[in-house]
């Protein structure tokens, strides 16, 4: 394995707070600041010993804890990106220990309408009603029309998370299941090929994580996770212009939008030393069920076109060939913008995920996405020693 100084960097807590449909008495803020108390506890990190803080609320943490002057990372940078960015700081040593957040609560007010997410104040959206489900709709048609993927193809990947999320008590939707393929196809359409239950679920809730130092992790309280790689790729501002899947930037042979995380999977995965088929359990940003497929595909997992033929031989349910959303994912277990999705990595990892355990975990992928419709993608590659 080469020598990368992400190698050097450990994930030592990790913590979810309650995941609903709503969460009373609660803003974004306090819900973040839960998930950091709950993070500190687990890791035994005392805040005063913490030097660095990245995520959503990076300042109104530093504020709240009376930790300051630390380091902060990047404002509004949150997911998997603020992830990188914190690891970038640590292996640079400008902090040693580092909290990391997100969540949100009391955002979703006007039930009547999309969620406020979905319909940015833009020209193509206001007007004309492209909100996001409709944008990545016409991606997932792209990939129906040029490689054959079916609604039943999609289906199936709503229904293998969704079950999974029925059987995790952490879950907005546990013991709401089992799921069948055919119910989610029965479920109402909402922008063509999406059903209802093709569509992540609007929830509350958050989550934390701490991170510091192979050395320092020796002495906390949980085993740690180590960072052996990770990427990201960018094409343009979120949600300003319609959505395409030939987009290319300097390089016209380059790789196109459409192929969603292609390079950052591949500069993770030489990061980490590792291959695709080195993955036991991938936890990947399931917003709209297409996305799942494209990226085991874009990811190295699959061949163009074959995903589908791979999620309905049950290659992505806990048991099979690669594992996918153990937890439930954006569509059944929360929606903390794939914070939730690296903290079951995390536990995966660590062997504490009781029913839907992957036996023998070893190395996980967690990816996450956002901004520009498939045009802003992230990755890591998760190691548990």
């Amino acid at each position: 394995m080469p020598s990368h100084p992400y190698h050097n960097v450990a994930i030592v807590a990790v913590h979810n707070t309650r995941q609903a449909r709503t969460l009373e008495d609660h803003t974004s803020v306090s819900i973040a600041l839960e998930a950091v108390a709950g993070a500190l506890a687990e890791a035994g990190v005392p805040a005063d010993a913490v030097d660095g803080v990245f995520g959503q609320f990076a300042t109104d943490i530093v504020y709240a804890l009376g930790i300051g002057p630390v380091w902060v990372g990047a404002m509004g940078v949150s997911g998997v990106p603020s992830v990188l960015d914190a690891a970038n700081h640590i292996a640079l040593g400008h902090c040693e220990t580092v909290v990391l957040a997100g969540g949100g609560a009391g955002i979703y007010t006007e039930r009547e309408s999309t969620a406020p997410w979905t319909r940015p104040s833009n020209e193509f959206v206001v007007p004309f009603g492209m909100f996001t489900a409709l944008e990545f709709a016409l991606i997932a048609r792209r990939h129906m029309h040029v490689y054959g993927t079916k609604p039943e193809h999609l289906a199936e990947v709503a229904a293998t998370i969704r079950n999974n999320g029925h059987v995790n008590p952490e879950a907005v939707y546990y013991g709401k299941g089992p799921f069948t393929p055919q119910g989610i196809l029965d479920s109402r359409m909402v922008a063509d090929p999406f059903h209802l239950l093709d569509c992540s679920m609007t929830a509350e809730g958050g989550c934390a994580l701490i991170m510091t130092t192979a050395e320092r992790a020796r002495d906390l309280r949980q085993p740690p996770v180590f960072i052996l790689g990770g990427g990201a790729d960018h094409y343009g501002p979120s949600y300003q212009h319609p959505p395409s899947w030939d987009i290319r930037g300097h390089d016209p042979d380059g790789v196109p939008n459409g192929y969603v995380g292609r390079r950052a999977a591949r500069r993770s995965f030489a990061m980490a030393g590792l291959t695709p088929a080195d993955v036991d359990v991938a936890e990947l940003y399931d917003a709209f069920t297409p996305l799942v497929l494209i990226a085991l595909e874009d990811y190295g997992f699959c061949a163009k076109g074959e995903a589908g033929a791979f999620v309905r031989s049950g290659g992505t349910a806990v048991g099979g060939a690669l594992p996918v959303n153990t937890h439930g994912g954006h569509l059944s277990e929360g929606y903390v913008h794939g914070l939730n999705h690296l903290a079951e990595a995390v536990h995966q990892l660590r062997r504490d995920c009781g029913e839907r355990q992957v036996a023998g975990a070893e190395v996980a992928l967690s990816t996450g996405q956002g901004g520009y419709v498939m045009g802003a993608t992230s990755a890591l590659v998760l190691k548990r020693d």
